[in-house]
């Protein structure tokens, strides 16, 4: 039985994390992804501002992030922040950009 459990338990690991992967898996959503490493925490406004892309579409793409466990936010008045919710996730970004090196 604890066997089964722990199988479970893996498998339920490995759909989460294939789910935040899927999310990932936008170049402008792996661009965000990268602002927040190279900057730690950003506003919405400043993340549409400098991807120079349109405050809903940023929106969006936040959305979708955060709601897979990549992000997370906090409000501060009017003001929403997002930062990385897992630094390691820098390092699945980093692996792309070197299996894309030529």
């Amino acid at each position: 039985i604890y066997i089964m459990k722990k199988k479970v338990l893996q498998l339920e690991k490995l759909e989460m994390g294939a789910s935040m992967l899927r999310a990932m898996a936008h170049p402008m959503r792996i661009a965000i992804i990268e602002l927040l490493t190279d900057n730690k925490r950003l506003s919405v406004t400043e993340i549409y501002e400098k991807l120079n892309i349109e405050q809903a579409s940023a929106s969006h793409h936040l959305n979708i992030l955060k709601n897979k466990g990549v992000l997370e936010s906090k409000r501060e008045g009017k003001m929403i922040f997002y930062s990385l919710k897992h630094d390691k996730l820098t390092e699945i970004i980093n692996s792309l950009e070197r299996c894309l090196e030529l």
